[in-house]
């Protein structure tokens, strides 16, 4: 048995599934109705294919959104041992050489590495606190998003300085920021799915952003150009938001609702019954979700600490670890240079963060302290690593590394899938917003910490 809709609202068949989702029965007038026939109610139809195809475009749509999003935040952090060095738009191979003659001291740059993390995140911080609380002008915040992106490569790869790469780095920021409480607010109109799927995207980020900088830089290519490579990122973005993505409760894409936003009305009452249902739900539950006032948003804060507060942690022990920690972590006389063990390093980190936003549809985490707990060992472990250098292989420490990923990804995709299913819809859009705040604020206090740890332990003589 599988439950219908009802007044306007979506109500849930089995297994959870929506129950637009399944078939309904046509009327001759092209409008919903429930029969009082017990016989004409057990007659269905199947899926329209229409429907199914744009379900799956959909999913594809938000799995490289995610992508694009937070292709650039990676690259800055991997590179960020770079833009601190003295020597940003050379060959940084140079720079190994330079460090530190004297073996007594440990290899260093002047700035903790954690000053790029607080300018890729700070900025951002800002946008996630603000946006929430402003109109939802979906395509011109995308449209911001894409200039953001590109003008923050731009500026990082042609800087001649350091403040100005530090601006490009907080450009790329703000468009990572905005981009993600945008789509992830724009998300609650979708299919839930498309969580697992966006997850699954910034997640791919990860490895792709991480490796393809590393790559790059070891094939020879100087950071600045690697960086001018990677402008290719944001024009597929922009191509993805409006030429796959199909509006909710329309047959269009994008672009074309855009252009035709008069005709709107009038290309939904042609559609076919299935996919008429769709749009009078969606309809009336993006309108309900719009409703919300600022006072109910303030009050809708409080239940939704049980998943802030876990997922801030977990961003907060573990950006430590990479922006504090990675960069005092050194193997001398391995295949890997200085500046090429903090960047596969990244790599590695995100190979765990991919897997495990990827695994939702398979497992879920209920309890998120754990998570918190077990990345907070991490942060011990490396930080006796950081001091004694007692780890014999590099191997090992490759191994936490992706361990501290997978733990990581984990934190975030559980998260946001279960305020997807536990938070009632029309306070589901405002929760994805303000929930992405935790991340970016356990980030913040990560990139301030790591700063005086930085200065601290690079007075200490090595251990060897």
């Amino acid at each position: 048995m599988h439950m219908t809709k009802v007044g306007g609202g979506v109500q849930l068949g089995p297994l959870g599934t929506a129950a637009t989702d399944w078939p309904i029965i046509p009327a001759p007038d092209r409008a919903i109705e429930m029969s009082a026939d017990p016989q004409r109610s057990s007659v269905t139809e199947p899926l329209q294919p229409d429907q199914d195809q744009r379900k799956c475009g959909n999913l594809v749509a938000y799995w490289i959104l995610g992508l694009c999003n937070n292709f650039g935040y990676v690259v800055m952090l991997s590179a960020a041992h770079d833009i601190l060095s003295q020597n940003f738009n050379q060959n940084s191979e140079e720079e190994s050489s330079s460090h530190s003659e004297d073996n007594s001291t440990r290899e260093c740059n002047p700035t903790s590495t954690g000053a790029i993390l607080l300018a890729d995140i700070l900025p951002s911080l800002a946008i996630k606190i603000l946006a929430p609380f402003f109109p939802f002008l979906v395509h011109v915040r995308m449209l911001m998003v894409v200039v953001l992106a590109a003008v923050g490569f731009l500026l990082v790869a042609l800087s001649t300085r350091e403040w100005i790469a530090v601006l490009g780095v907080a450009c790329t920021s703000l468009g990572s920021g905005l981009g993600e409480v945008t789509l992830l607010s724009y998300s609650s109109v979708f299919d839930k799915n498309v969580i697992s799927t966006w997850s699954s995207g910034t997640g791919a980020a990860g490895i792709l952003g991480a490796s393809s900088y590393a790559g790059l830089t070891s094939l020879g290519l100087s950071a600045a150009d690697s960086l001018l490579l990677m402008l290719i990122v944001p024009v597929v973005m922009a191509a993805t938001f409006w030429f796959l993505l199909r509006t909710p409760g329309s047959r269009l894409h994008a672009w074309r609702s855009v252009i035709h936003c008069s005709n709107i009305d009038e290309e939904k009452t042609q559609q076919r019954p299935s996919s008429a249902s769709v749009t009078e739900s969606e309809t009336s539950a993006v309108e309900s979700a719009q409703l919300l006032t600022v006072i109910e948003k303030f009050k809708s804060i409080p239940p939704l600490l049980v998943y802030m507060i876990p997922l801030g942690l977990v961003y907060l022990f573990e950006y430590f670890i990479n922006q504090g920690l990675f960069e005092l972590i050194y193997f001398p006389n391995i295949w890997l240079t200085l500046h090429e063990q903090y960047r596969w390093l990244q790599v590695d980190y995100q190979i765990g963060v991919f897997l495990s936003r990827s695994s939702v549809n398979l497992f879920v985490v209920r309890k998120l302290w754990v998570l918190a707990l077990l990345q907070f060992l991490n942060v011990i472990f490396f930080t006796f690593e950081a001091v004694y250098l007692f780890v014999p292989s590099v191997w090992i420490v490759f191994a936490v590394v992706l361990w501290e990923g997978l733990l990581g990804g984990a934190a975030y995709v559980n998260t946001f899938y279960r305020i997807s299913v536990e938070v009632p819809f029309e306070k589901r859009e405002f929760s994805m917003g303000i929930t992405s705040l935790s991340d970016s604020i356990g980030i913040g206090l990560a990139g301030a910490i790591a700063l005086p740890v930085h200065n601290i332990l690079c007075q200490l003589p090595k251990p060897y």
